[in-house]
């Protein structure tokens, strides 16, 4: 025959540890809850840093875009025009921006009726010599702060032939005129002994 207070007793314990169990979950559950709302509120903060992070990224696109275009008019227009004024089928110049693994890199092209061509491969030297010597130039004037603008160069148009040379003097008077540029130019070509000459005996 079972004792009636023995009976109450053990479910009087059997009801606290329920108790005890469900204040336990209970505890687990509001820190559970807790953690939930921190790691929503974290990838809310997450999220609107990544649109942040995206947004501004385009905005650097772009400027990084508009000043490309920028220095392809300056430069390109200059060489092209340099180009032009020396020879009579002359290619275009062209600067192609290529992004690879989040890097921009120039590459520095010849083009004539639509086909590119590579200036190391197709182009004469001459023509080579006289985009060198518009790159320098378009360096000076773009540099920033501002260079003083003295260019000194040594032979720098070894490979043009006699047929253009006089343009090449041509040239070099419109652009110290117009750029305000000094040239400083050793050389041996009779054509190109313009402005104050300087005669070194060796």
């Amino acid at each position: 025959m079972l004792n009636p207070s023995a009976e109450i007793s053990g479910l009087a314990n059997a009801l606290r540890h329920i108790e005890n169990r469900v204040q336990s979950k209970k505890i687990e559950y509001e820190a559970a809850k807790k953690r939930v709302a921190d790691e929503r509120e974290l990838l809310r903060n997450d999220k609107r840093l990544l649109r942040y992070t995206r947004e501004a990224l385009a905005v650097v696109q772009a400027c990084a875009q508009q000043t490309q275009e920028q220095i392809h008019f300056k430069i390109s227009g200059l060489v092209s025009h340099c180009l032009q004024a020396i020879f009579d089928d002359p290619y275009e110049f062209r600067i192609v921006f290529e992004r690879k693994r989040n890097r921009t890199s120039a590459r520095f092209v010849f083009e004539r009726n639509g086909m590119e061509i590579e200036p190391m491969e197709a182009a004469g030297g001459g023509m080579i010599d006289v985009a060198a010597f518009a790159l320098r130039v378009s360096c000076l004037i773009l540099s920033r702060p501002p260079l003083r603008r003295v260019l000194i160069l040594d032979e720098p148009f070894k490979f043009v032939s006699a047929r253009y040379r006089g343009r090449i003097g041509e040239l070099l008077e419109a652009l110290a005129k117009e750029l305000r540029i000094q040239f400083i130019i050793v050389t041996h070509f009779a054509e190109l002994r313009i402005g104050k000459v300087i005669e070194i005996e060796g």
